[in-house]
């Protein structure tokens, strides 16, 4: 049976850390929370949210439509009905490993068109840029993230793949914007149509569309 005391628990994790300002909490609560809905990850973080917000979001994720009918539906479930839904994977977020936090915010917002979601840290260590439906977290390393002979090796090794609807205008648009590219934009043998973006870092991100 599921135990509701772990779903208190986890409730109590949501609270904490929309108290803490953790951004990627705020999709979730915009996705489970009617209120929220309209909201962006910054105001949703601004907004009050209650240990009864959290409730009613695990009930949410749960299939229930709220925490009094997630307890009582607990407690009248028999063994093999009493299966929570299964968790959805709402988002990935690659990490990227990265030297200076400003110039890394710098480089996205200027020559990639993202906007920064949130910086962490005085001086900064941590930041997350989005745009549209891809979010990068960045974080601050201390040494170099690839070893001298790593490009060399593996000259292609991708930190991070976007996925698009049409490749062309946004290449154009990097170009404009003077971006590095590791890779034109192509067509690929297995059909996408493809371009590799270089940031300061060494990092290599491909932005994918349909050929």
């Amino acid at each position: 049976m599921p135990n509701l005391e772990n779903l208190r628990k986890q409730a109590k994790l949501y609270l904490h850390w929309h108290r803490d300002r953790y951004f990627p909490v705020a999709a979730q609560i915009r996705q489970f929370v009617a209120r929220f809905h309209h909201l962006n990850d910054r105001e949703i973080l601004d907004q009050p949210f209650k240990l009864a917000d959290a409730q009613n979001l695990v009930a949410k994720k749960s299939g229930f439509e709220n925490w009094q009918a997630l307890k009582q539906g607990l407690a009248t479930m028999t063994p093999a009905e009493s299966s929570i839904a299964p968790t959805t994977i709402l988002a990935a977020e690659p990490q990227l490993f990265v030297a200076d936090i400003a110039v890394s915010c710098d480089f996205f917002t200027r020559k990639l068109g993202f906007q920064i979601a949130f910086t962490y840290g005085e001086p900064p260590f941590y930041a997350q840029v989005v745009r549209d439906g891809a979010r990068l977290n960045l974080r601050k390393v201390y040494r170099p993230a690839f070893d001298e002979d790593f490009r060399a090796r593996e000259k292609d090794a991708l930190s991070a793949s976007i996925t698009l609807d049409d490749a062309k205008p946004l290449f154009l648009e990097f170009q404009t914007a003077g971006a590095t590219f590791h890779q034109l934009l192509r067509t690929e043998p297995w059909g996408a149509r493809m371009f590799i973006v270089r940031d300061p870092d060494g990092n290599l991100i491909a932005f994918s569309g349909v050929a």
